[in-house]
């Protein structure tokens, strides 16, 4: 499975569908169904019942899923596109629009490894 572009903590903005134009932060990203959660973004109505966790239960505005083909990265407030190079033996993140390096990329399977 090819790494994904977009991380948890990301600043991004939806580019295509119902919610276009809206900015948000990325809360959690699902790589299997290729998913992401982002801040503010497709707000959805459950009706929770009451429970230990919740003991008021009723009615609760939250986030959900939007499919990450819709967003893209804004890096110092620029949409990009992501890319990926290898710099000093190490795998990074770049903005392509700009060519500035976003983070570093950490491959857990290598750090389980060394472990």
């Amino acid at each position: 499975m090819a790494s994904m572009k977009i991380k948890k903590g990301d600043n991004v903005v939806v580019i295509a569908g119902r919610y276009k134009d809206q900015e948000g932060k990325v809360i959690a990203v699902n790589k299997k169904d290729n998913s992401l959660i982002v801040e503010g973004v497709n707000m959805v109505t459950k009706h929770a019942k009451p429970s230990m966790a919740n003991q008021q239960g009723g009615i609760i505005q939250k986030e959900g899923k939007i499919d990450a083909s819709n967003v893209m990265l804004m890096h110092n407030g620029v949409r990009t596109r992501v890319g990926f190079r290898v710099e000093d033996g190490k795998k990074v993140r770049f903005a392509k629009k700009t060519g500035d390096v976003i983070d570093t990329v950490i491959d857990k399977k290598k750090v389980r490894e060394s472990k």
